[in-house]
């Protein structure tokens, strides 16, 4: 029985009369509990017994302010907890004292000194004012290994809707088409998009709250016409911009744990869509409406997307070197053979290179991610391999083709053809065979390999007449149709029997 109902059991047995030793009996409490039942119906509250808190001596005091002090200037993750403290006092200062003294000390001292805990203020947010943006790191698991994410996100102060798009790294490219993929995302364009002061958009810090800005993220700017507005440096700046960050922690716990599984960054940034639509049904305590339908009301108060998008991709113009190769950023990236020694015009798109001589495409890579890296494609090689067949064994595209899966184990015919017609003239037929890659389908040369693989007939030729085969559309059945009415119009078919008589073809009746 809580106090509160024993107090109106009291009181009701003292309003009937019931002496109050006789109360306190049949309620088997004392009488001093009834006297104050009767003074109020509220019960007091209970007074915890005092009990005299252990000190810490002159010195121990001077030594914990001393480090509470040091911390100050120290780096945010290497300053000092309570339980550090108190091994510190035990260990240096050879005292025994508990560690709740010591907790109870320092966390009167760091508030006395203002350090650890800062107060503050709540922000209102006017609609369609601002939005926040962040790189944060994820895991995610891909079919070729754990690998860390960069994911960007842009979120409106006033919806606090966000759109999330991941990234292999934290590039330029990847910054800015992340903010417009955001922008398209909400709709609009916001007066002010707070950042931190990343080197991908800040070059240099100046004093105060100057900044000197990349020259493309001020292209980016002017394109989209807002205004870009930078975070103080330190710790102190993630709180100038805590709608995000806590974005960031409520996102990652979310949709990205346990750790995800995507096939590829494609399907990987698919299920981040989907996850940041689901979002939109959310509801905040206090407000009436949904995250989505706040987004759709800002909508109307933010600026219109221009009706071209930005050009993301970075133009280059290097020169294929004697391995037939272009370096772009710190990689190099295959091209035809033909072009070594001419300058080709290269798109670099955040995922993509995108190589051009004239108006042709003459190559499209798959953007490396890492330094001093290859990406060669063998097609690029054939006409080079083809007068040189003793350089495709140990060739690098080859290797490539293999662990990508282009160069499967059903293209073993190699070792057949070699077998029967020789190293050299065997190899010119593998590469006459990969020519024919050209002409055809990646799947109708597959199954045109291991067709002629099981009929053991194995050549050029015959690779061709099966790839050609299988790539053949299937022929058009004809399908009678019903004609309904049409047919009183049917005639019979015509009586010859006079015209073969005339031409002696037939005999006369």
């Amino acid at each position: 029985m809580r106090r509160v109902e024993l107090f109106e059991l009291i009181r009701q047995d003292y309003d009937m009369g019931v002496p109050k030793r006789e109360i306190a009996r049949k309620h088997r409490v004392h009488r001093r509990t009834v006297r104050q039942a009767i003074t109020s119906a509220i019960p007091p509250d209970r007074q915890e017994p005092r009990r005299e808190s252990p000190s810490l001596t002159g010195e121990a005091k001077a030594f914990i302010d001393g480090i509470l002090r040091s911390d100050q200037k120290a780096p945010r993750k290497q300053r000092h907890t309570a339980r550090r403290i108190w091994q510190r006092v035990e260990e240096e200062l050879h005292m025994t004292v508990g560690e709740s003294t010591v907790r109870r000390y320092v966390c009167q001292r760091r508030r006395e000194l203002g350090v650890g805990t800062q107060v503050f203020v709540s922000q209102s947010h006017p609609i369609g004012a601002q939005a926040e943006a962040d790189f944060y790191e994820a895991e995610i698991d891909f079919p070729w290994g754990r690998q860390s994410a960069q994911i960007i996100t842009l979120r409106s102060e006033f919806s606090a809707a966000a759109m999330h798009v991941a990234y292999p790294r934290q590039i330029q490219a990847a910054l800015l088409e992340g903010l417009e993929l955001g922008l398209i995302f909400h709709g609009g364009v916001f007066p002010v998009l707070r950042l931190d002061n990343l080197r991908l958009a800040v070059s240099k810090t100046l004093s105060g709250n100057r900044r000197k800005e990349q020259d493309r993220f001020i292209a980016f700017r002017s394109h989209y016409l807002f205004r870009s507005s930078f975070t103080s440096l330190g710790i102190q700046g993630a709180h100038e911009k805590g709608g995000v960050e806590n974005e960031v922690g409520r996102f990652r716990r979310r949709w990205l744990t346990p750790v995800p599984q995507a096939e590829s960054w494609e399907d990987l940034n698919a299920y981040l869509r989907r996850c940041c639509i689901a979002d939109l049904q959310r509801r905040f305590p206090g407000r009436s409406m949904s995250v989505g339908e706040a987004m759709a009301m800002e909508q109307e108060f933010l600026k219109p997307l221009p009706q071209e998008r930005f050009e993301l991709a970075e133009i280059s113009k290097p020169t294929v070197d004697s391995k037939a190769r272009i370096r772009v950023k710190t990689n190099f990236y295959s091209v035809p053979a033909s072009l070594a020694g001419r300058t080709v015009s290269v798109r670099v798109n955040p995922m993509s290179v995108e190589a051009s001589c004239g108006s042709r495409v003459v190559a499209i890579h798959e953007r490396l991610h890492t330094k001093n890296d290859e990406r060669l494609l063998l097609d690029h090689y054939l006409e080079v391999l083809a007068e040189k067949p003793g350089a495709f064994p140990g060739s690098l595209a080859l290797e490539q083709a293999r662990q990508r899966g282009d160069f499967p184990a059903s293209y073993d015919l190699w070792a057949r053809l070699r077998a029967r017609l020789g190293d050299k003239s065997g190899t010119k037929a593998m590469i006459d065979v990969l020519l024919l890659h050209r002409k055809y389908p990646k799947e109708a040369m597959r199954q045109a390999i291991a067709r002629s693989l099981s009929l053991g007939v194995i050549n050029t030729a015959t690779i061709e007449l099966l790839a050609r085969q299988a790539s053949a559309p299937e022929p058009r059945q004809l399908q009678l149709i019903d004609v309904g009415e049409l047919d009183r119009y049917d005639r019979p078919p015509p009586e010859l029997s006079a015209y073969d008589l005339l031409c002696g073809c037939g005999k006369a009746s």
